[in-house]
């Protein structure tokens, strides 16, 4: 979990020991520590949490240590371009992710453990911006002769699209809506996302070439599945979930200004809806509700708009201009089944809103939708809550009514699978196995929030294991078993290999084996990250100086300056601060050369290996004869790279 904002700025406290902790309780654990004391340390390389925590699955230790100047790019390479192509191999949309995703990987990082995790969304949307404005591109792979379908354009099937290209299949992309993009465009406000750089890391990939798209398609309706079938050698479903769930209160069906937080985000982004109602409820707690309620505070209200939920619920329907120009400011508030520090949108999204003006009502629960004479919601009923088992009991005698012109519902989102009955799995989604094929559907494959609404990150990490799936279809090979911890891996030998320090050919003739100066293997080395993520009490925190975050800019208004206010929310970190926030990563579970283990080594055993054999992962090696198992290396190790392994 991410650190409370008031313990950022406390010092440190850390300590290996406690006082009174520095003896042994008995003789036996005495003498069973004293046994091992015959094992030298061998390298060991785990996942860190940043990584198992990211669902996709990027390599954030490693473009992080290439930000930061500890991971030498390939010869001929700079620095801003290694770290996106280590970015991009396993998302490659870094500017918008950098942006807007909630950033798990910061919930889990280590850091948390010393003063405040590593700021992994600003150094992301660096790399972003930075490959934006240098005009990086993708390379595709060598033909194969394949073609691909992918039904929808959203991070999914965009991030699908460029992983199949990488391997060299053809692609067409069949998008119902009029632009490419999804939920990035048409689900988040402009404010968050910027529509030059959406539009840029689109481009991008389409500039791979054999990428046909068809926008305004509706496969079910305007295409059907079996000429799919007939013309592509496989078919992906990445067609996401743009119908919202309505609120399980009294009123609420039928209801005319009663809507989705999807619908009414889409209205938005599509430039349609320029002014909204006077009085807007909205009802969730995640960050979808936090766009709704942002956007309202933004857009304010306007005598002879008509009735709010007419341009909402009709994509035919368009405010004119004029009316922004005549908003006042709109009275809008949120209720949430949880406490505001237990919301499921971002904390910092949280407190945005409430400094724009929005007023929160937390652990209430929805009742009923009070009408007028006219069957039109003139207000929402809620109470206090509490939760049993997941669900909310409301509170007796705590009801109240809040006015309401408009009451959006922003409490989950479903698919809709008209046209495509053959696949709904009777909840209004698409069933996946863990390769992400449909059962029983043979050359389909699906990823995204069909499968279960989820982070866009989610979907762009499906995406890159889909991409294995259909590559593994299309050759006739049978799935790899995915690894336990699945995620893009740093991959030594292939460092190596980059670095020219590829081990030699092994010839079982020689009959030369187990000596640590043949160079046939990465001598003491062992690979579990494709297993184990190193957990905080395996680092040595205490390396650790308090070094505060290196904080974006935020362009967040007042409530008296939000009417209309749509600049871009985040401001991006400068170069010279991007470097230093990626200092602050603590390399977990693989070196990062801080030199601890030569210094303390008491027998002169641990050593820098030779400058010309020096690469990311083989900084240090041992010597053996030296070695007397102290454990000393190990224990001041600040990564947990070291372990006392060797000799059992």
């Amino acid at each position: 979990m991410a650190t409370p904002s008031d313990e950022m700025t406390e010092k440190l406290t850390w300590r290996r020991f406690e006082d009174g902790n520095n003896s042994w309780g008995s003789w036996t654990n005495k003498i069973f520590v004293a046994d091992t004391s015959y094992k030298c340390p061998t390298y060991v390389h785990k996942t860190p949490p940043c990584q198992g925590s990211c669902p996709s699955g990027e390599d954030i230790r490693g473009w992080l240590a290439v930000v930061r100047g500890q991971e030498q790019p390939a010869e001929g390479m700079e620095m801003g371009e290694y770290a996106f192509r280590r970015s991009t191999d396993a998302n490659p949309f870094p500017s918008m992710m950098g942006r807007v995703c909630p950033a798990p990987c910061q919930d889990g990082c280590n850091r948390n453990e010393v003063e405040d995790f590593v700021g992994i969304n600003s150094v992301e949307q660096w790399i972003g911006d930075n490959a934006l404005e240098n005009g990086y591109k993708f390379e595709a792979g060598a033909p194969t002769g394949k073609k691909v379908a992918i039904i929808g354009g959203g991070p999914g099937g965009m991030a699908a699209a460029y992983q199949l290209r990488r391997k060299g299949h053809a692609v067409t992309i069949f998008e119902a809506q009029p632009e490419l993009g999804g939920m990035m465009r048409y689900g988040i406000p402009n404010y968050r996302i910027p529509r030059d750089k959406l539009a840029g890391e689109i481009q991008r990939i389409l500039d791979m070439g054999d990428i046909e798209v068809k926008c305004g398609v509706r496969v079910g309706k305007d295409v059907a599945v079996e000429e799919l079938e007939k013309n592509y050698d496989a078919v992906l479903w990445a067609i996401g979930c743009w119908t919202g769930r309505g609120l399980p209160a009294e009123g609420w069906d039928g209801t005319p200004n009663c809507v989705s937080g999807v619908a009414f985000l889409k209205a938005f982004n599509e430039g349609r809806m320029k002014v909204t109602g006077k009085k807007v409820v909205c009802v969730g707690g995640g960050d979808t509700s936090i766009d709704v309620v942002s956007v309202a505070r933004r857009l304010g209200n306007a005598e002879g708009a008509g009735n709010p939920e007419d341009v909402i619920l009709d994509d035919s329907i368009s405010h004119d201009d004029s009316l922004a120009e005549k908003a006042q400011p709109s009275d809008v508030t949120l209720t949430s089944l949880f406490p505001k520090d237990n919301m499921t949108a971002a904390e910092h999204e949280v407190h945005d809103a409430l400094k724009e003006g929005v007023t929160i009502l937390d652990e209430v629960m929805p009742i009923a939708v009070v009408k007028d004479d006219n069957g039109r919601a003139i207000g929402l009923k809620i109470a206090k809550c509490t939760m049993d088992g997941g669900r909310p009991n409301p509170v007796e005698g705590t009801e109240q009514v809040i006015e309401a012109d408009l009451i959006v519902s922003a409490i989950g989102q479903g698919g809709d699978l008209s046209g495509l009955e053959d696949f709904d799995n009777g909840r209004g989604l698409i069933d996946s196995d863990s390769f992400y094929q449909v059962p029983g559907k043979q050359g389909h494959f699906v990823v995204g929030d069909i499968i279960r609404p989820h982070l866009l990150t989610t979907a762009i990490g499906q995406a890159s294991i889909v991409a294995d799936t259909i590559d593994e279809y299309l050759k006739q090979e049978e799935h790899h078993k995915r690894p336990k911890v699945d995620v893009h891996h740093f991959d030594l030998e292939k460092k190596m290999e980059e670095a020219g320090l590829a081990p030699e050919h092994f010839d079982p003739s020689q009959g030369v084996r187990g000596t640590s100066s043949a160079n046939f293997a990465i001598h003491n080395y062992e690979d579990r990250s494709f297993a184990e993520i190193i957990p905080a009490d395996e680092l040595f925190l205490g390396h650790f100086e308090y070094t505060p975050r290196n904080l974006r800019e935020e362009d967040v208004p007042s409530a008296e300056e939000v009417l209309h206010h749509f600049t871009e929310r985040t401001k991006g970190l400068e170069t010279e601060k991007a470097v230093a926030e990626a200092g602050r990563c603590m390399s977990c579970g693989l070196c990062f050369e801080c030199d601890n283990c030569v210094i303390f080594c008491p027998q002169d055993a641990v050593y820098r290996v030779k400058k010309d054999e020096h690469t990311t992962g083989r900084y240090v090696a041992t010597d053996y004869a030296r070695c007397i198992g102290c454990h000393i290396c190990s224990d001041v190790c600040p990564t947990g790279y070291i372990k006392m392994g060797l000799g059992e």
